[in-house]
Parts: C-alpha cells; structure tokens; sequence
C-alpha cells in the first residue's frame, strides 16, 4: 500500500520528502534507524502499512527524517548526530506552521521524539515513542543478532535478512517496502552517509547525551503526555528495557500510558496495522481536548 504523493519542503536549506494526508489532529510519524546506516535504509516508506489507515481520522505526516531517504544529508560533518536530526525535524513542523502534534517516533526515531518533546514543547500535543533501544535504560546485542548478515549489504536480499531478524512475523516485508529502501541505499548521497557517519561524532554524542535524556526524563520529566508502545518479542529492544523506560518516565509525568503487543517484533506498526491504528485512534480521542 503506497503512501500519498510524495511532497518536498526546503527546511533550512535541506530539501526535505514528506507524505501528507487527511485530515484532523496532526499525527506526526518519525521512522527508524539513522543516516548512513550499513544495515538498512530506513525512511518514510516504513510507514506505508500504517498511513492510509491513520489518515483515516487524522492529519498525518510522514517525513524522511535528516538524510535519510530522500531528505538531503547534513551538511557539515559536526552535524551527523541525534540533536540535528531532532532540530531538523522542529523546523519542518514549524516550516508546515502545523499546531501542536501527537509525535510518534519508532527505534532512534523514538529517541528524536523525546528529545523534541522536552526541547520544543511548544509544538507538541502528546509523545508516542515506539520500541526504541536507542531511548530505553540499557543496552542491546546488535552485533550478535546481526552476525552473519548477507553480504554485499544494503542489497534487497540482504535488507530482507536484516528486516526478518527484527520481526516476529515476516509477513509485513514486502517488495514495496524492500524496492524502496533499496532504491534508497542505491542514491549517491546515502552511500556518501555511510562514509560520513564514520567519521562523525555520531557514537560519542548520543553515548554521552543519552544518560543525560533519560536523567531529565526521571528528575523534570517529559512535561506531555506519553504513550510507550512496546513489543514482547522484539529482539533488539526487550519486553523489560520497555518497562524500565516506561516506570521512568511515569513516575515525573502521571499522563503516560503503556500499551504491550504480544507475537510481535521491532516493526510492530507493521505487524499489526490495524491494531496499532487503533490504539492510536483512541490515544488521539483521549486527548483532543
């Protein structure tokens, strides 16, 4: 199922792809993973299970967030890390002049949420952060659950492998999905990421920023509110590092709500489509006012 017809926005000198649709409280969906990622090519088109349905009963947006999909690199090397990516994404909502949104975020896209959440509350309604290690207490076992990826890597077979190691069900990857993030990881500005990332200061920012996020979320606390969706067999982010991110970010905001899906993996808005708009549709209802 294809997203609307694909939109570009100059966001501060970034040319910047988005998918707009429907209408109603504005929904804004963050995907995963970062630029120059060697594993797969995130990008708005994770959402293509999910955005027909939300713009069902919303205003929903789906954007490539900083350098990914079609969205134009940083452009200087001090800027590949977390804290661009959140302030890019600031400004496109303001360069869209949206009122204040639900921010979904999912994986790192989960992590830029809660970032942009307690840094520009002005813009946001409610935080929806989506099976996210990179926000979660602790740490994963990446390396060991990608051991043995299939090389070349970014290749469409290879992507699959990557994909169907995140998941529960492999029903969810399918060929649209797969075309696009090849296509993506194809661009000339993506394999120019892979090269810039390493080089970056990427890995020590968000090592050092990440225990001073989640001891603001604890002490001040995230100030809207938040609806943690998780997954119990997500491989990468488990069922208690949810939990944990969950009871820290309750116990300084009352408004936080937990919402568990069973037999699913990291993708759980694609796994289950219809459930998680659901839950989204009820979220939004509940707080409209």
């Amino acid at each position: 199922m294809v997203l609307s017809t694909a939109k570009f926005l100059d966001v501060g000198g970034i040319r910047t792809r988005y998918f707009e649709q429907g209408s109603g409280e504005p929904l804004v969906l963050l995907h995963g993973s970062n630029f120059g990622a060697d594993l797969s090519a995130d990008c708005a088109i994770n959402w293509c299970r999910n955005f027909q349905g939300l713009a069902e009963f919303s205003h929903v947006v789906a954007l490539d967030r900083l350098g990914q999909g079609l969205t134009d690199n940083p452009k200087r090397l001090e800027d590949y890390t977390m804290d661009a990516v959140a302030a890019h994404a600031a400004a496109f909502l303001r360069s869209l002049k949206l009122p204040p949104v639900h921010l979904v975020g999912h994986s790192r896209g989960g992590y830029v949420a809660a970032r942009m959440t307690l840094l520009h509350p002005e813009l946001i309604k409610t935080c929806i952060i989506v099976d996210s290690l990179t926000l979660a207490p602790g740490a994963g076992n990446m390396v060991a659950m990608m051991a043995g990826i299939p090389e070349p890597r970014l290749t469409k077979e290879s992507q699959r492998w990557v994909f169907s190691r995140y998941s529960y069900s492999t029903d969810h990857i399918d060929d649209e999905w797969l075309d696009e993030v090849v296509a993506v990881a194809a661009t000339p500005k993506y394999r120019e990421a892979v090269e810039m990332v390493q080089l970056s200061p990427f890995d020590s920012h968000l090592a050092k920023q990440k225990p001073e996020t989640l001891a603001i979320l604890g002490e001040r606390g995230i100030g809207k509110p938040t609806l943690i969706v998780w997954s119990v067999n997500d491989p990468t982010a488990t069922i208690d590092q949810g939990y944990a991110l969950y009871k820290l970010i309750a116990g300084a905001e009352p408004r936080s709500q937990m919402h568990i899906f069973n037999r699913s993996g990291h993708f759980t808005y694609r796994e289950h489509p219809e459930e998680f708009n659901q839950l989204l549709h009820g979220w939004i209802a509940m707080n409209h006012a």
